[in-house]
């Protein structure tokens, strides 16, 4: 008898790839959005999309805050067609970071989520930046180093 595990068979090694490579253009994770900030290219928007009360409680830094209700064609009008954003909320158990992502898509932009989300960061122990404004700051300025 075959464990719970391997009652599914899995997929043919061919269709795990095409299925995990695409994951890949959907996501990306905290720490790669760390790193990214930590020490470039900074080729990506990130944007938390919790209300601006939980934003200036903590956030990730460097993030903007657009709500994913504001994000509307007036709104989004400031950035140019070929930004990349990366979103993210509160966390697994949140799906504003899904709303975004199809309100952003809807708009023409590409965009991907950090899964994970404030919850994920936290559990990588990375740092967090507080109040209304934290701009597109790289960590390294943040934390006094550029």
């Amino acid at each position: 008898m075959a464990s719970l595990v391997a009652q599914i068979p899995a997929a043919a090694s061919d269709a795990a790839l095409r299925h995990f490579e695409n994951r890949l253009g959907f996501e990306t994770d905290c720490w790669d959005v760390h790193a990214s900030l930590e020490s470039g290219p900074i080729d990506f928007t990130l944007v938390d999309v919790r209300s601006p009360d939980l934003y200036a409680k903590a956030h990730v830094p460097g993030a903007i805050n657009i709500p994913h209700g504001k994000m509307i064609a007036s709104t989004m009008s400031r950035f140019p067609k070929d930004t990349l954003f990366v979103v993210y909320c509160a966390g697994p158990h949140c799906n504003g970071a899904n709303k975004a992502a199809v309100r952003l898509a809807r708009l023409g932009y590409a965009v991907k989520e950090m899964i994970g989300g404030i919850t994920g960061w936290a559990d990588e122990g990375f740092a967090f930046a507080h109040g209304e404004d934290a701009g597109q700051a790289p960590l390294r300025a943040a934390a006094g180093q550029g």
